[in-house]
């Protein structure tokens, strides 16, 4: 008897991703890409200007939090693994310490709007772990606020900075 993970891996057709010219990888970013954009395209709700301006860094750090961890656990889901590995890989990953290092490896590519909402995130980070020093919590809180803006002004530009992050497989 089959798995439900078996059975979605042989629900997958190869041949035709072999056809057009994908491989198993290509495919697995392409529909990480997919499954983000589907998530970010349709919110509840339009926000208005006003509306987001109003929004406080520490509560789009908070939707940015739960972006980023779909975002990530999105990514580990192929090829698939034991629960246990998803949770270790993934928690590896949503770690103050490594969304600080993935903010760092953005920097360079954030447009002026974008670093100031990174400030905006890093000065709101209050209270935090006693495991974590204060400035990788501020960072890590940065990247979080940066990841809900974009998830609520601008999908595309989130999917396109997300690409840019390493995480190890």
């Amino acid at each position: 008897m089959k798995s439900k993970e078996e059975e979605i891996v042989d629900g997958l057709d190869k041949d035709k991703l072999v056809k057009d010219g994908l491989d198993e990888d290509q495919s697995a970013d392409s529909s990480l890409t997919e499954v983000l954009r589907a998530a970010t395209e349709k919110l509840p709700q339009p926000i208005s200007l006003a509306q987001l301006q109003k929004i406080s860094p520490s509560a789009l750090a908070y939707l940015g939090d739960a972006v980023y961890e779909l975002y990530v656990r999105t990514f580990y889901l192929l090829p698939l693994q034991r629960p246990e590995t998803y949770h270790c890989l993934v928690v590896a990953q949503v770690r103050a310490e490594a969304q600080a290092l993935h903010l760092r490896s953005l920097s360079p590519h954030l447009r002026n709007t974008e670093l100031e909402i990174v400030r905006r995130g890093r000065n709101a980070a209050t209270g935090r772990p006693k495991r974590v020093d204060p400035e990788i919590y501020q960072q890590a809180t940065s990247l979080e606020t940066l990841i809900g803006y974009l998830y609520l002004t601008d999908s595309q530009r989130l999917t396109e900075l997300l690409q840019l992050l390493h995480f190890e497989k």
